[in-house]
């Protein structure tokens, strides 16, 4: 019995290549169609770039160990490196893309394309400079110019750009931005992963270094808030202080150089008067420009550093669209397709 199956499905598989191989004829017509569309349709998408930056970013807060640290460490989460003060946590950095103020930011960027035909700022390179899919050049076309029809008169603005107050173009190519732009945090790694992608690979490099320049004083701007914020207070303190103390001194000399050969007791008392303000005014001055001192080492001893794991560089091939990849996909279906038709056949 065992034998008899062996032979039978021998003689299936036999019977399906005999099949396919009679209808050869009919692959040597799809196949090559199969291939030409294939490529005319994927050379009508425009291609991109993509680069890649890992940073690792200095964070405060104090080390965290014994056995909650050594769970976590367990699960590829590093305590020691998540514990900080700040209100924005390392893990809130993704979602810095999100805040037109941050995104607003890069529109300003100078970027040159690798061949030099391009030359203008980032906001107009998106508005002016985008290559779409070919196929779907009437059908945009089509959809502008609804466009424009409905926002006549509605996005003229005042000719400021505010982040906070876009107009619907200037919403369109901060959403096209963010499509753009990925931000990710490495919860195991503590390291910052930012990727960009672009139509040319000098821009998409410019852009890369741009964000993380961006996200860097960022980052810095919120440590070092509240200790720029006590440095000018201490130091307006100082500047009125040292002014006091200058006045008084000034008020002391006057008193002194005008009753000098004079030995009455009410001016040797309002001398000794002088010289107390003095003396008080000085102990502030001395006081505050302490403090100015400190709170100017503060805003030092909560600058982050960074350490650039991995810069940006200029891609050397593009990443979309696998164009090979996609034409030898096709050949497979049609291929498949091919033979489920001669094999369907009576």
């Amino acid at each position: 019995m065992e034998e008899n199956k062996q032979e039978l499905r021998v003689i299936d598989i036999n019977d399906i290549i005999k099949k396919l191989w009679a209808g050869k004829i009919l692959y040597f017509k799809v196949l090559p169609v199969v291939f030409v569309l294939a490529c005319i349709f994927i050379l009508g998408f425009p291609r991109t770039y993509s680069t890649s930056i890992r940073l690792a970013p200095e964070m405060g807060g104090s080390s965290m160990g014994g056995t909650l640290g050594s769970l976590a460490s367990s699960f590829g989460i590093d305590l020691e490196s998540m514990q900080t003060s700040d209100a924005i946590t390392p893990l809130l950095y993704p979602d810095l893309i999100d805040d037109n103020g941050f995104i607003g930011g890069i529109f300003k960027i100078h970027v040159t394309s690798k061949d030099g035909s391009i030359d203008t700022d980032y906001y107009d390179y998106l508005l002016k400079n985008q290559k779409s899919i070919i196929w779907l050049k009437p059908y945009n076309w089509v959809k502008n110019q609804i466009k424009k029809l409905k926002n006549r008169g509605q996005d003229s603005g005042n000719g400021e750009f505010n982040p906070y107050s876009m107009t619907r173009l200037e919403d369109e190519i901060a959403i096209r931005a963010r499509s753009n732009i990925k931000i990710d945090f490495d919860k195991k790694t503590a390291v910052i992963n930012i990727e960009v992608e672009d139509q040319d690979a000098l821009i998409c490099k410019t852009i890369g270094d741009s964000v993380m320049n961006h996200l860097q004083r960022f980052i810095t701007d919120y440590r070092t808030s509240k200790a720029r914020n006590d440095y000018e207070y201490y130091s307006a303190l100082t500047d009125q202080a040292r002014k006091e103390y200058e006045a008084a001194v000034a008020e002391y000399s006057k008193m002194a150089d005008a009753n000098s050969r004079v030995a009455l007791k009410s001016v040797q008392m309002k001398l000794e008067a002088y010289e107390n303000d003095i003396d008080i005014k000085l102990n502030a001055y001395t006081t505050v420009n302490a403090q100015m001192v400190a709170a100017k080492a503060k805003i030092q001893e909560r600058t982050p550093a960074f350490t650039v794991i991995k810069g940006a560089s200029v891609p050397v091939k593009p990443s979309k669209p696998k164009r090979m990849v996609f034409v030898a996909l096709m050949l497979i279906l049609g291929f498949c397709f091919t033979s489920l038709y001669i094999l369907s056949e009576k």
